[in-house]
Protein backbone atom coordinates (compact mmCIF):
# COMPACT_ATOMS: atom_id res chain seq x y z
CA UNK A 1 0.00 0.00 0.00
CA UNK A 2 1.19 3.53 -0.76
CA UNK A 3 -0.05 6.98 0.21
CA UNK A 4 0.40 10.38 -1.34
CA UNK A 5 -0.98 13.89 -1.68
CA UNK A 6 -2.99 15.39 -4.50
CA UNK A 7 -0.90 17.72 -6.64
CA UNK A 8 -2.72 20.99 -7.47
CA UNK A 9 -1.41 23.20 -10.24
CA UNK A 10 -1.88 26.68 -8.75
CA UNK A 11 -1.64 28.44 -12.09
CA UNK A 12 -4.74 26.56 -13.27
CA UNK A 13 -6.99 27.54 -10.33
CA UNK A 14 -7.79 31.15 -11.29
CA UNK A 15 -8.81 30.32 -14.88
CA UNK A 16 -11.20 27.69 -13.48
CA UNK A 17 -12.70 30.18 -11.01
CA UNK A 18 -12.88 32.83 -13.70
CA UNK A 19 -14.54 30.65 -16.31
CA UNK A 20 -16.54 27.94 -14.54
CA UNK A 21 -17.31 28.75 -10.90
CA UNK A 22 -19.77 31.60 -11.44
CA UNK A 23 -22.61 31.44 -13.93
CA UNK A 24 -23.05 35.22 -14.27
CA UNK A 25 -20.42 37.94 -14.36
CA UNK A 26 -22.64 40.31 -12.38
CA UNK A 27 -22.05 38.16 -9.31
CA UNK A 28 -18.58 39.67 -8.76
CA UNK A 29 -20.31 42.83 -7.49
CA UNK A 30 -22.27 40.82 -4.94
CA UNK A 31 -19.16 38.95 -3.78
CA UNK A 32 -16.96 42.01 -3.28
CA UNK A 33 -19.70 44.01 -1.56
CA UNK A 34 -20.45 40.99 0.68
CA UNK A 35 -16.78 40.85 1.66
CA UNK A 36 -16.91 44.54 2.60
CA UNK A 37 -20.03 43.84 4.65
CA UNK A 38 -18.27 40.97 6.45
CA UNK A 39 -15.34 43.25 7.24
CA UNK A 40 -17.66 45.58 9.15
CA UNK A 41 -19.55 42.76 10.84
CA UNK A 42 -16.27 41.31 12.15
CA UNK A 43 -15.26 44.67 13.57
CA UNK A 44 -18.67 45.16 15.15
CA UNK A 45 -18.43 41.74 16.85
CA UNK A 46 -14.96 42.60 18.19
CA UNK A 47 -16.35 45.85 19.58
CA UNK A 48 -19.18 43.94 21.28
CA UNK A 49 -16.55 41.73 22.92
CA UNK A 50 -14.68 44.80 24.14
CA UNK A 51 -11.65 44.13 21.97
CA UNK A 52 -11.86 47.52 20.25
CA UNK A 53 -13.81 50.75 20.37
CA UNK A 54 -15.89 51.57 17.32
CA UNK A 55 -19.14 53.31 16.47
CA UNK A 56 -21.08 50.99 14.08
CA UNK A 57 -23.15 53.96 12.86
CA UNK A 58 -20.06 55.18 10.97
CA UNK A 59 -19.81 52.02 8.86
CA UNK A 60 -20.21 52.53 5.13
CA UNK A 61 -19.49 50.82 1.81
CA UNK A 62 -18.74 52.98 -1.22
CA UNK A 63 -18.46 52.04 -4.87
CA UNK A 64 -16.70 54.50 -7.14
CA UNK A 65 -16.56 54.58 -10.91
CA UNK A 66 -13.60 56.06 -12.79
CA UNK A 67 -14.33 55.94 -16.51
CA UNK A 68 -11.15 57.79 -17.41
CA UNK A 69 -8.93 55.09 -15.86
CA UNK A 70 -11.35 52.20 -16.46
CA UNK A 71 -11.43 51.33 -12.77
CA UNK A 72 -14.07 50.31 -10.28
CA UNK A 73 -13.44 50.67 -6.54
CA UNK A 74 -15.17 48.97 -3.60
CA UNK A 75 -14.29 50.82 -0.37
CA UNK A 76 -15.18 49.92 3.22
CA UNK A 77 -14.18 51.13 6.68
CA UNK A 78 -14.35 47.70 8.28
CA UNK A 79 -11.78 45.59 10.07
CA UNK A 80 -9.01 46.00 7.49
CA UNK A 81 -6.02 43.69 7.07
CA UNK A 82 -2.34 43.68 7.93
CA UNK A 83 0.31 42.57 5.45
CA UNK A 84 0.43 39.14 7.10
CA UNK A 85 -3.35 38.79 6.96
CA UNK A 86 -3.42 39.62 3.25
CA UNK A 87 -0.75 36.99 2.75
CA UNK A 88 -2.85 34.50 4.71
CA UNK A 89 -6.36 35.23 3.49
CA UNK A 90 -5.89 36.51 -0.06
CA UNK A 91 -2.81 34.69 -1.28
CA UNK A 92 -4.20 31.34 -0.05
CA UNK A 93 -7.05 30.53 -2.40
CA UNK A 94 -10.08 28.88 -0.73
CA UNK A 95 -8.85 29.75 2.75
CA UNK A 96 -11.87 31.35 4.36
CA UNK A 97 -11.08 34.18 6.74
CA UNK A 98 -14.77 34.23 7.65
CA UNK A 99 -14.70 30.60 8.76
CA UNK A 100 -11.56 31.15 10.83
CA UNK A 101 -12.99 34.30 12.41
CA UNK A 102 -16.24 32.57 13.40
CA UNK A 103 -14.35 29.72 15.03
CA UNK A 104 -12.20 32.17 16.99
CA UNK A 105 -15.04 34.48 18.00
CA UNK A 106 -17.87 31.95 18.12
CA UNK A 107 -21.38 33.40 18.08
CA UNK A 108 -24.69 31.62 17.65
CA UNK A 109 -26.64 34.82 17.17
CA UNK A 110 -28.36 35.00 13.80
CA UNK A 111 -27.43 38.66 13.40
CA UNK A 112 -23.74 37.83 13.90
CA UNK A 113 -23.48 35.54 10.88
CA UNK A 114 -20.80 36.20 8.28
CA UNK A 115 -21.80 36.06 4.62
CA UNK A 116 -18.73 34.46 3.04
CA UNK A 117 -17.65 30.89 3.79
CA UNK A 118 -15.61 29.44 0.94
CA UNK A 119 -12.75 31.92 0.56
CA UNK A 120 -13.34 32.24 -3.18
CA UNK A 121 -15.59 35.29 -3.55
CA UNK A 122 -12.77 37.80 -3.93
CA UNK A 123 -11.42 36.01 -7.00
CA UNK A 124 -14.69 36.56 -8.88
CA UNK A 125 -13.18 40.01 -9.58
CA UNK A 126 -11.02 38.39 -12.24
CA UNK A 127 -14.07 37.62 -14.35
CA UNK A 128 -14.02 41.30 -15.36
CA UNK A 129 -10.63 42.66 -14.28
CA UNK A 130 -7.19 42.23 -15.82
CA UNK A 131 -5.58 43.48 -12.63
CA UNK A 132 -6.79 43.88 -9.03
CA UNK A 133 -5.24 45.75 -6.11
CA UNK A 134 -6.08 45.69 -2.38
CA UNK A 135 -5.06 48.65 -0.24
CA UNK A 136 -5.89 47.86 3.39
CA UNK A 137 -5.22 49.24 6.87
CA UNK A 138 -6.02 47.06 9.89
CA UNK A 139 -7.98 48.26 12.93
CA UNK A 140 -5.07 47.09 15.10
CA UNK A 141 -2.96 49.81 16.66
CA UNK A 142 0.35 50.71 15.02
CA UNK A 143 -0.65 48.80 11.87
CA UNK A 144 0.72 49.88 8.52
CA UNK A 145 -1.25 49.90 5.30
CA UNK A 146 -0.52 47.04 2.91
CA UNK A 147 -0.92 47.01 -0.87
CA UNK A 148 -1.48 43.72 -2.76
CA UNK A 149 -1.63 43.64 -6.56
CA UNK A 150 -2.12 40.70 -8.93
CA UNK A 151 -2.87 40.32 -12.65
CA UNK A 152 -4.66 36.98 -12.23
CA UNK A 153 -1.58 34.82 -12.52
CA UNK A 154 0.12 32.99 -9.63
CA UNK A 155 2.43 35.96 -9.09
CA UNK A 156 1.53 38.95 -6.94
CA UNK A 157 3.22 41.97 -5.37
CA UNK A 158 2.79 42.83 -1.68
CA UNK A 159 4.11 46.22 -0.56
CA UNK A 160 3.31 49.15 1.71
CA UNK A 161 -0.09 50.70 1.06
CA UNK A 162 -1.30 54.30 0.92
CA UNK A 163 -4.50 54.02 2.95
CA UNK A 164 -4.62 56.37 5.97
CA UNK A 165 -7.86 55.21 7.60
CA UNK A 166 -9.01 51.80 8.80
CA UNK A 167 -10.61 49.64 6.13
CA UNK A 168 -10.01 48.29 2.64
CA UNK A 169 -10.04 49.65 -0.91
CA UNK A 170 -10.30 47.10 -3.73
CA UNK A 171 -9.54 48.51 -7.18
CA UNK A 172 -10.51 46.60 -10.32
CA UNK A 173 -8.70 47.53 -13.55
CA UNK A 174 -11.38 46.40 -15.95
CA UNK A 175 -10.81 44.50 -19.16
CA UNK A 176 -11.94 46.27 -22.31
CA UNK A 177 -14.86 43.84 -22.77
CA UNK A 178 -16.04 44.58 -19.22
CA UNK A 179 -16.38 48.37 -19.56
CA UNK A 180 -20.15 47.96 -19.27
CA UNK A 181 -19.60 47.84 -15.50
CA UNK A 182 -18.60 51.50 -15.59
CA UNK A 183 -22.20 52.32 -16.46
CA UNK A 184 -23.88 53.70 -13.35
CA UNK A 185 -27.37 52.58 -14.40
CA UNK A 186 -26.22 48.99 -14.85
CA UNK A 187 -24.41 48.95 -11.50
CA UNK A 188 -27.44 50.36 -9.67
CA UNK A 189 -29.56 47.56 -11.16
CA UNK A 190 -27.04 44.91 -10.03
CA UNK A 191 -26.68 46.38 -6.55
CA UNK A 192 -30.45 46.62 -6.07
CA UNK A 193 -30.81 43.04 -7.17
CA UNK A 194 -28.18 41.55 -4.86
CA UNK A 195 -27.46 44.07 -2.12
CA UNK A 196 -30.72 45.93 -1.51
CA UNK A 197 -31.07 44.67 2.07
CA UNK A 198 -27.49 44.68 3.36
CA UNK A 199 -27.17 45.80 7.02
CA UNK A 200 -24.67 48.61 6.35
CA UNK A 201 -25.11 51.72 4.18
CA UNK A 202 -24.10 51.12 0.57
CA UNK A 203 -23.43 53.97 -1.85
CA UNK A 204 -22.68 54.12 -5.55
CA UNK A 205 -21.12 57.54 -5.98
CA UNK A 206 -23.76 59.63 -4.17
CA UNK A 207 -26.69 57.22 -4.59
CA UNK A 208 -27.78 55.40 -1.43
CA UNK A 209 -28.71 51.87 -2.56
CA UNK A 210 -30.12 50.21 0.56
CA UNK A 211 -32.15 52.85 2.39
CA UNK A 212 -34.73 50.45 3.85
CA UNK A 213 -34.18 47.42 6.06
CA UNK A 214 -35.98 44.24 4.95
CA UNK A 215 -39.48 44.08 6.38
CA UNK A 216 -39.04 40.48 7.51
CA UNK A 217 -36.72 41.68 10.33
CA UNK A 218 -39.49 43.74 11.91
CA UNK A 219 -41.75 42.05 14.51
CA UNK A 220 -45.03 40.94 12.98
CA UNK A 221 -47.15 42.74 15.58
CA UNK A 222 -45.54 46.06 14.69
CA UNK A 223 -46.16 45.91 10.94
CA UNK A 224 -49.16 47.60 9.36
CA UNK A 225 -51.00 46.19 6.37
CA UNK A 226 -49.78 49.07 4.21
CA UNK A 227 -46.18 48.12 5.00
CA UNK A 228 -46.72 44.54 3.81
CA UNK A 229 -48.28 45.84 0.59
CA UNK A 230 -45.49 48.41 0.06
CA UNK A 231 -42.84 45.71 0.54
CA UNK A 232 -44.61 43.53 -2.02
CA UNK A 233 -44.59 46.42 -4.48
CA UNK A 234 -40.90 46.90 -3.80
CA UNK A 235 -40.25 43.28 -4.75
CA UNK A 236 -42.79 43.11 -7.62
CA UNK A 237 -43.55 46.62 -8.91
CA UNK A 238 -45.85 45.50 -11.73
CA UNK A 239 -48.02 43.04 -9.79
CA UNK A 240 -51.52 43.46 -8.35
CA UNK A 241 -51.83 43.58 -4.57
CA UNK A 242 -51.55 40.13 -2.98
CA UNK A 243 -54.49 38.40 -1.30
CA UNK A 244 -52.76 37.16 1.83
CA UNK A 245 -49.32 36.89 3.38
CA UNK A 246 -47.48 34.74 5.91
CA UNK A 247 -44.69 36.17 8.07
CA UNK A 248 -41.98 33.59 8.88
CA UNK A 249 -39.78 33.88 11.96
CA UNK A 250 -38.07 30.68 13.10
CA UNK A 251 -35.09 30.38 15.45
CA UNK A 252 -35.06 26.63 16.07
CA UNK A 253 -34.07 24.09 14.80
CA UNK A 254 -32.95 26.42 12.00
CA UNK A 255 -32.96 30.16 11.39
CA UNK A 256 -35.53 31.34 8.90
CA UNK A 257 -37.15 34.69 8.29
CA UNK A 258 -39.25 35.94 5.44
CA UNK A 259 -42.64 36.93 4.09
CA UNK A 260 -44.62 34.75 1.69
CA UNK A 261 -47.40 36.30 -0.37
CA UNK A 262 -50.40 34.70 -2.08
CA UNK A 263 -50.58 36.51 -5.44
CA UNK A 264 -53.72 37.25 -7.37
CA UNK A 265 -53.54 34.61 -10.08
CA UNK A 266 -53.72 35.63 -13.71
CA UNK A 267 -55.22 33.42 -16.39
CA UNK A 268 -51.86 33.04 -18.11
CA UNK A 269 -49.77 32.41 -15.00
CA UNK A 270 -46.98 29.82 -15.23
CA UNK A 271 -47.45 27.21 -12.54
CA UNK A 272 -43.84 26.00 -12.55
CA UNK A 273 -42.24 29.44 -12.72
CA UNK A 274 -41.10 30.38 -9.25
CA UNK A 275 -40.38 34.02 -8.39
CA UNK A 276 -39.80 33.70 -4.65
CA UNK A 277 -36.57 35.49 -3.76
CA UNK A 278 -33.98 33.62 -1.70
CA UNK A 279 -31.56 35.53 0.54
CA UNK A 280 -28.69 34.35 2.70
CA UNK A 281 -27.77 36.81 5.45
CA UNK A 282 -29.69 39.53 3.59
CA UNK A 283 -27.77 38.98 0.33
CA UNK A 284 -29.83 37.94 -2.67
CA UNK A 285 -28.94 34.46 -3.91
CA UNK A 286 -31.57 33.35 -6.38
CA UNK A 287 -35.20 33.58 -7.43
CA UNK A 288 -35.30 29.85 -8.09
CA UNK A 289 -36.42 28.14 -4.89
CA UNK A 290 -37.63 24.94 -6.51
CA UNK A 291 -36.00 22.70 -3.90
CA UNK A 292 -36.93 24.89 -0.95
CA UNK A 293 -40.65 25.02 -1.73
CA UNK A 294 -42.91 22.05 -2.45
CA UNK A 295 -44.16 22.08 -6.05
CA UNK A 296 -47.66 23.12 -5.01
CA UNK A 297 -46.31 26.29 -3.35
CA UNK A 298 -44.29 27.43 -6.35
CA UNK A 299 -46.85 30.12 -7.19
CA UNK A 300 -46.11 31.97 -3.93
CA UNK A 301 -44.10 35.17 -4.07
CA UNK A 302 -42.06 37.04 -1.48
CA UNK A 303 -38.67 36.64 0.18
CA UNK A 304 -36.97 34.08 2.44
CA UNK A 305 -33.74 34.71 4.33
CA UNK A 306 -31.77 32.03 6.14
CA UNK A 307 -28.09 31.58 7.03
CA UNK A 308 -28.74 27.82 7.36
CA UNK A 309 -29.64 27.17 3.73
CA UNK A 310 -26.85 25.12 2.09
CA UNK A 311 -25.55 26.80 -1.06
CA UNK A 312 -23.11 25.69 -3.71
CA UNK A 313 -19.62 27.15 -3.80
CA UNK A 314 -20.62 30.09 -5.99
CA UNK A 315 -23.56 30.82 -3.64
CA UNK A 316 -25.92 30.80 -6.61
CA UNK A 317 -27.96 27.65 -6.05
CA UNK A 318 -29.40 25.55 -3.26
CA UNK A 319 -27.86 22.22 -2.40
CA UNK A 320 -30.55 19.72 -1.44
CA UNK A 321 -30.11 18.15 2.00
CA UNK A 322 -32.12 17.27 5.13
CA UNK A 323 -32.07 20.90 6.28
CA UNK A 324 -33.74 22.07 3.08
CA UNK A 325 -36.39 19.36 3.40
CA UNK A 326 -37.00 20.39 7.00
CA UNK A 327 -37.43 24.05 6.00
CA UNK A 328 -39.73 23.00 3.14
CA UNK A 329 -41.90 21.03 5.58
CA UNK A 330 -42.09 23.97 7.98
CA UNK A 331 -43.19 26.36 5.21
CA UNK A 332 -45.86 23.89 4.09
CA UNK A 333 -47.23 23.69 7.65
CA UNK A 334 -47.27 27.48 8.05
CA UNK A 335 -49.24 27.88 4.83
CA UNK A 336 -51.77 25.27 5.96
CA UNK A 337 -52.10 26.97 9.37
CA UNK A 338 -52.60 30.42 7.85
CA UNK A 339 -55.29 29.24 5.42
CA UNK A 340 -57.07 27.38 8.23
CA UNK A 341 -56.98 30.51 10.35
CA UNK A 342 -58.52 32.57 7.53
CA UNK A 343 -61.19 29.92 6.89
CA UNK A 344 -62.31 30.01 10.52
CA UNK A 345 -61.95 33.71 11.29
CA UNK A 346 -62.98 35.34 7.99
CA UNK A 347 -64.90 32.74 6.01
CA UNK A 348 -66.34 35.30 3.60
CA UNK A 349 -62.89 36.50 2.58
CA UNK A 350 -61.81 32.88 2.18
CA UNK A 351 -64.68 32.08 -0.19
CA UNK A 352 -64.24 35.35 -2.09
CA UNK A 353 -60.65 34.35 -2.89
CA UNK A 354 -61.23 30.63 -3.28
CA UNK A 355 -60.21 30.60 -6.96
CA UNK A 356 -56.77 31.85 -5.95
CA UNK A 357 -56.40 29.36 -3.07
CA UNK A 358 -57.76 26.18 -4.62
CA UNK A 359 -54.73 25.45 -6.81
CA UNK A 360 -52.42 25.40 -3.78
CA UNK A 361 -54.85 23.41 -1.63
CA UNK A 362 -55.77 20.78 -4.20
CA UNK A 363 -52.27 20.29 -5.62
CA UNK A 364 -50.93 20.22 -2.06
CA UNK A 365 -53.43 17.55 -1.02
CA UNK A 366 -52.48 15.35 -3.98
CA UNK A 367 -48.74 15.77 -3.40
CA UNK A 368 -48.45 15.78 0.40
CA UNK A 369 -50.49 13.55 2.74
CA UNK A 370 -49.65 15.69 5.77
CA UNK A 371 -50.82 18.82 3.99
CA UNK A 372 -54.11 17.12 3.07
CA UNK A 373 -54.75 16.09 6.67
CA UNK A 374 -54.11 19.65 7.86
CA UNK A 375 -56.36 21.25 5.23
CA UNK A 376 -59.11 18.67 4.70
CA UNK A 377 -61.79 20.90 6.23
CA UNK A 378 -60.93 23.80 3.88
CA UNK A 379 -62.15 22.29 0.59
CA UNK A 380 -65.31 23.92 -0.72
CA UNK A 381 -67.27 24.08 -3.96
CA UNK A 382 -69.95 26.40 -5.23
CA UNK A 383 -73.09 24.65 -6.51
CA UNK A 384 -75.60 25.35 -9.24
CA UNK A 385 -77.93 26.57 -6.49
CA UNK A 386 -75.42 29.35 -5.70
CA UNK A 387 -74.34 28.04 -2.32
CA UNK A 388 -71.05 26.76 -0.95
CA UNK A 389 -70.64 23.16 0.26
CA UNK A 390 -67.69 21.67 2.10
CA UNK A 391 -66.03 18.29 1.74
CA UNK A 392 -67.55 17.11 5.02
CA UNK A 393 -71.06 18.04 3.79
CA UNK A 394 -70.57 15.94 0.65
CA UNK A 395 -69.81 12.80 2.64
CA UNK A 396 -73.54 12.17 3.19
CA UNK A 397 -74.22 11.87 -0.57
CA UNK A 398 -74.06 8.54 -2.38
CA UNK A 399 -73.12 10.12 -5.72
CA UNK A 400 -71.87 13.66 -6.19
CA UNK A 401 -72.60 15.28 -9.53
CA UNK A 402 -70.41 17.98 -10.95
CA UNK A 403 -69.99 20.09 -14.03
CA UNK A 404 -67.99 23.03 -15.30
CA UNK A 405 -69.49 26.48 -15.48
CA UNK A 406 -68.28 26.61 -19.07
CA UNK A 407 -70.28 23.60 -20.37
CA UNK A 408 -73.58 21.69 -20.13
CA UNK A 409 -75.79 24.75 -19.64
CA UNK A 410 -78.99 22.97 -20.72
CA UNK A 411 -78.32 19.98 -18.49
CA UNK A 412 -77.55 22.26 -15.55
CA UNK A 413 -81.00 23.79 -15.87
CA UNK A 414 -82.56 20.32 -15.95
CA UNK A 415 -80.73 19.31 -12.74
CA UNK A 416 -81.86 22.56 -11.14
CA UNK A 417 -85.51 21.84 -11.99
CA UNK A 418 -85.19 18.41 -10.39
CA UNK A 419 -83.55 20.04 -7.34
CA UNK A 420 -80.38 18.00 -7.74
CA UNK A 421 -77.41 20.02 -6.50
CA UNK A 422 -74.42 20.00 -8.82
CA UNK A 423 -70.89 21.12 -7.98
CA UNK A 424 -69.34 23.76 -10.23
CA UNK A 425 -65.94 22.16 -10.64
CA UNK A 426 -62.60 23.48 -11.84
CA UNK A 427 -62.43 22.21 -15.47
CA UNK A 428 -58.83 20.93 -15.32
CA UNK A 429 -57.96 20.54 -11.66
CA UNK A 430 -61.03 18.87 -10.18
CA UNK A 431 -61.18 15.72 -12.34
CA UNK A 432 -57.71 14.83 -10.96
CA UNK A 433 -58.66 15.90 -7.46
CA UNK A 434 -61.91 13.90 -7.53
CA UNK A 435 -59.89 10.83 -8.48
CA UNK A 436 -57.62 11.49 -5.51
CA UNK A 437 -60.61 11.88 -3.16
CA UNK A 438 -62.18 8.66 -4.42
CA UNK A 439 -58.99 6.78 -3.51
CA UNK A 440 -58.74 8.35 -0.06
CA UNK A 441 -62.40 8.67 0.95
CA UNK A 442 -65.71 6.92 0.25
CA UNK A 443 -66.89 9.70 -2.06
CA UNK A 444 -67.93 9.07 -5.68
CA UNK A 445 -68.03 11.84 -8.30
CA UNK A 446 -69.75 11.85 -11.69
CA UNK A 447 -69.97 14.57 -14.27
CA UNK A 448 -73.58 15.27 -15.23
CA UNK A 449 -72.99 14.21 -18.83
CA UNK A 450 -71.34 10.90 -17.88
CA UNK A 451 -74.62 9.11 -17.14
CA UNK A 452 -78.36 9.75 -17.21
CA UNK A 453 -79.98 9.92 -13.79
CA UNK A 454 -83.47 8.35 -13.67
CA UNK A 455 -84.82 11.57 -12.16
CA UNK A 456 -84.15 13.34 -15.45
CA UNK A 457 -86.49 11.11 -17.46
CA UNK A 458 -90.21 11.87 -17.81
CA UNK A 459 -91.72 8.46 -18.52
CA UNK A 460 -95.23 9.92 -18.74
CA UNK A 461 -94.32 11.78 -21.93
CA UNK A 462 -92.63 8.81 -23.53
CA UNK A 463 -94.29 7.58 -26.76
CA UNK A 464 -94.48 3.81 -26.30
CA UNK A 465 -96.82 3.09 -29.23
CA UNK A 466 -95.58 0.40 -31.63
CA UNK A 467 -95.80 0.69 -35.39
CA UNK A 468 -96.80 -2.19 -37.65
CA UNK A 469 -93.26 -3.55 -37.43
CA UNK A 470 -93.20 -3.42 -33.60
CA UNK A 471 -90.91 -0.40 -33.31
CA UNK A 472 -91.41 2.59 -31.00
CA UNK A 473 -90.78 6.16 -32.04
CA UNK A 474 -87.59 6.19 -29.97
CA UNK A 475 -86.26 3.03 -31.62
CA UNK A 476 -86.83 4.45 -35.10
CA UNK A 477 -85.09 7.73 -34.19
CA UNK A 478 -82.11 5.80 -32.81
CA UNK A 479 -81.84 3.78 -36.01
CA UNK A 480 -82.02 6.86 -38.22
CA UNK A 481 -79.37 8.82 -36.30
CA UNK A 482 -77.06 5.81 -35.96
CA UNK A 483 -77.18 5.17 -39.71
CA UNK A 484 -76.71 8.86 -40.54
CA UNK A 485 -73.70 9.51 -38.27
CA UNK A 486 -72.09 6.12 -38.95
CA UNK A 487 -69.47 6.28 -36.16
CA UNK A 488 -68.01 3.01 -34.84
CA UNK A 489 -67.56 4.22 -31.26
CA UNK A 490 -70.97 5.92 -31.07
CA UNK A 491 -74.20 4.59 -29.54
CA UNK A 492 -77.48 6.49 -29.93
CA UNK A 493 -80.23 6.45 -27.31
CA UNK A 494 -83.57 8.25 -27.62
CA UNK A 495 -84.93 9.25 -24.21
CA UNK A 496 -87.93 11.18 -22.92
CA UNK A 497 -86.17 13.92 -20.96
CA UNK A 498 -88.04 15.98 -18.38
CA UNK A 499 -87.19 19.27 -20.11
CA UNK A 500 -88.49 19.64 -23.67
CA UNK A 501 -86.02 22.40 -24.62
CA UNK A 502 -83.02 20.09 -24.31
CA UNK A 503 -82.15 18.64 -27.72
CA UNK A 504 -79.67 16.13 -26.34
CA UNK A 505 -76.13 15.62 -25.12
CA UNK A 506 -73.12 13.39 -25.67
CA UNK A 507 -72.45 11.01 -22.83
CA UNK A 508 -68.88 9.84 -22.10
CA UNK A 509 -68.15 7.35 -19.32
CA UNK A 510 -66.53 9.04 -16.30
CA UNK A 511 -63.39 6.92 -16.05
CA UNK A 512 -62.75 7.05 -19.79
CA UNK A 513 -62.98 10.85 -19.88
CA UNK A 514 -60.73 11.30 -16.84
CA UNK A 515 -58.07 9.05 -18.35
CA UNK A 516 -58.23 10.94 -21.65
CA UNK A 517 -58.02 14.34 -19.93
CA UNK A 518 -55.10 13.20 -17.79
CA UNK A 519 -53.18 11.98 -20.85
CA UNK A 520 -53.88 15.18 -22.79
CA UNK A 521 -52.89 17.33 -19.79
CA UNK A 522 -49.52 15.58 -19.48
CA UNK A 523 -48.98 15.61 -23.27
CA UNK A 524 -51.02 18.34 -25.05
CA UNK A 525 -49.60 17.37 -28.43
CA UNK A 526 -50.83 13.80 -28.14
CA UNK A 527 -53.40 13.01 -30.89
CA UNK A 528 -56.93 12.22 -29.75
CA UNK A 529 -57.76 8.50 -29.57
CA UNK A 530 -61.15 6.89 -30.34
CA UNK A 531 -63.45 6.97 -27.34
CA UNK A 532 -66.86 5.34 -26.84
CA UNK A 533 -69.68 7.91 -26.74
CA UNK A 534 -73.43 7.80 -26.34
CA UNK A 535 -75.54 10.40 -28.12
CA UNK A 536 -78.63 10.94 -25.95
CA UNK A 537 -81.43 12.63 -27.93
CA UNK A 538 -84.63 13.98 -26.38
CA UNK A 539 -87.79 12.61 -28.00
CA UNK A 540 -89.73 15.54 -26.51
CA UNK A 541 -87.74 18.14 -28.43
CA UNK A 542 -89.60 19.40 -31.51
CA UNK A 543 -86.71 18.78 -33.91
CA UNK A 544 -86.06 15.24 -32.73
CA UNK A 545 -89.78 14.39 -32.59
CA UNK A 546 -90.22 15.37 -36.26
CA UNK A 547 -86.95 13.95 -37.52
CA UNK A 548 -88.65 10.95 -39.18
CA UNK A 549 -91.05 13.23 -41.06
CA UNK A 550 -88.11 15.31 -42.30
CA UNK A 551 -86.35 12.17 -43.49
CA UNK A 552 -89.39 11.07 -45.49
CA UNK A 553 -89.59 14.41 -47.29
CA UNK A 554 -85.86 15.18 -47.77
CA UNK A 555 -83.36 12.50 -46.72
CA UNK A 556 -80.23 14.46 -47.70
CA UNK A 557 -81.30 17.57 -45.78
CA UNK A 558 -82.15 15.41 -42.74
CA UNK A 559 -78.68 13.90 -42.87
CA UNK A 560 -77.12 17.37 -42.79
CA UNK A 561 -79.43 18.36 -39.94
CA UNK A 562 -78.51 15.30 -37.82
CA UNK A 563 -74.79 15.95 -38.37
CA UNK A 564 -75.12 19.61 -37.33
CA UNK A 565 -77.23 18.75 -34.24
CA UNK A 566 -74.68 16.16 -33.11
CA UNK A 567 -71.72 18.50 -33.56
CA UNK A 568 -73.64 21.28 -31.83
CA UNK A 569 -73.96 19.05 -28.75
CA UNK A 570 -70.25 18.28 -28.92
CA UNK A 571 -69.49 21.99 -29.16
CA UNK A 572 -71.74 22.77 -26.20
CA UNK A 573 -69.78 20.26 -24.11
CA UNK A 574 -66.38 21.37 -25.48
CA UNK A 575 -65.91 17.96 -27.05
CA UNK A 576 -65.76 19.16 -30.66
CA UNK A 577 -62.27 18.96 -32.16
CA UNK A 578 -61.08 22.60 -32.60
CA UNK A 579 -59.88 21.67 -36.09
CA UNK A 580 -63.45 20.72 -37.00
CA UNK A 581 -64.99 24.00 -35.85
CA UNK A 582 -64.55 25.82 -39.16
CA UNK A 583 -66.15 22.92 -41.01
CA UNK A 584 -69.02 22.92 -38.49
CA UNK A 585 -69.74 26.58 -39.20
CA UNK A 586 -69.74 25.92 -42.92
CA UNK A 587 -72.17 23.01 -42.51
CA UNK A 588 -74.45 25.12 -40.31
CA UNK A 589 -74.51 28.01 -42.78
CA UNK A 590 -75.21 25.65 -45.69
CA UNK A 591 -78.05 24.00 -43.75
CA UNK A 592 -79.65 27.34 -42.88
CA UNK A 593 -79.42 28.47 -46.52
CA UNK A 594 -81.12 25.28 -47.74
CA UNK A 595 -83.87 25.54 -45.12
CA UNK A 596 -84.49 29.17 -46.07
CA UNK A 597 -84.87 28.19 -49.72
CA UNK A 598 -87.50 25.61 -48.73
CA UNK A 599 -89.48 28.30 -46.93
CA UNK A 600 -89.53 30.72 -49.86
Amino acid sequence: MSTGQLNIQAENILPIIKRWLYTEKDIFVRELVSNACDAMKKLEMLAQDGKCEIDPSTFKIEIKIDKENNTLQIIDNGIGMTKDEIQKYIANIAFSGAEEFMKKYASKKEEDQIIGHFGLGFYSAYMVAKNVSIDSLSYKKKSKAALWTCDGSVDYILDLGKRKERGTTITLYLEDKAKEYLDETKLIRILKQYCLFLPYPLYLNETHINEKAPLWLKPKNKIKQEEYLDFYKQLYPMEQDPILWVHLNVDFPFHLKGILYFPKLKKDFEYNKNTLKLFCNRVFVSDNCKDLLPDFLMILKGAIDSPDIPLNVSRSYLQMDSQVRQISGHISKKIADELTKLYKKDHQRFTDNWKDFELILKMGAMQDDKFFKRTKELFIWKTTHDKWVSLSELEAQETIYYTSEETNHDLIELYKEKEIDVLLAHPFLDPHFFGFLEKNTKLKFKRIDSELDDKLIDSEKEDTLLDDKGHTLGAKIEKLITKTLDEKELTVQAKSLAKDEILGFVQIEEGSRRFRDMMQYSNPDMPAFPQPKTFIVNTNHALIKNLLNFDTKNASLTKELVQVLYEQCLLNQKELDPKAFSNFLTKTQTLISELCQKLV
